[in-house]
């Protein structure tokens, strides 16, 4: 049995992931950190609250054989570039030192496609930064998910979000070769890619694109 941690559990991809992680019979134990408590209860799941600024209190607390990052934020939430960064890098970045301290052998990182730590724009330039940073903290496994456009129930409303997703299903069956990684995903098939992700012991460092996740 393992056991897995967490981070990011309230959003698109890790409400999904956490629903499949606590289901699935190789895992005993889902630590969640969490902003504000979530109505779920589970005899596998075991909640904190908190962020950032107190995850270092929580120190003890962040421990797993896995650690799942699925942590983001938009422009439109966090237009502060400084507070977006803190988001986007900081927090996976250090979520994922406290982990390894103390133990955790995996981590699973949900990026964006096409990150580039040298890239000039800020989103993308953010995305291959963290990734940077995560794989150069040495775990036994590091997986990387770079999803290009996806597919799911937010609680929020983006209209304009809806009407690429309409756009995509049109255009993905178009997006052959190399071109396929830019096909739109459903969450719970990013979700579950994770889960399968994490049982191949032979991965040092991969990314997975929409062709891996499938």
């Amino acid at each position: 049995m393992k056991s897995a941690i967490l981070f990011g559990a309230s959003g698109l991809v890790g409400s999904s992931l956490l629903a499949q992680l606590l289901d699935h019979p190789e895992y005993d134990k889902i630590t969640i950190v969490v902003r504000k408590p979530l109505p779920i209860k589970h005899s596998k799941l075991m909640m904190f609250i908190g962020d950032y600024a107190s995850l270092s209190d929580l120190k003890d607390q962040i421990r797993a054989d896995e650690v799942f990052i699925t942590l983001g934020t938009t422009k439109k939430k966090t237009p502060d570039q400084n507070e977006y960064y803190r988001v986007d890098h900081d927090y996976p970045v250090l979520a994922a030192r406290i982990a390894k301290e103390n133990g955790a052998r995996s981590v699973l990182l949900v990026s964006a496609i096409d990150a580039n730590a040298n890239s000039k724009i800020f989103y993308v330039r953010t995305k291959g930064e963290v990734e940077a940073d995560i794989i150069a903290l040495g775990f036994e496994h590091t997986y990387i998910f770079r999803p290009s456009m996806l597919v799911g129930d937010r609680k929020e409303s983006r209209p304009a979000e809806r009407l690429f997703i309409g756009l995509f299903a049109m255009i993905n069956p178009l997006l052959t070769g190399n071109w396929r990684r830019y096909r739109s995903i459903k969450v719970k098939d990013l979700a579950a890619a994770m889960i399968n992700a994490a049982g191949d012991p032979t991965v040092k460092v991969k990314r997975y694109h929409w062709q891996d996740m499938h």
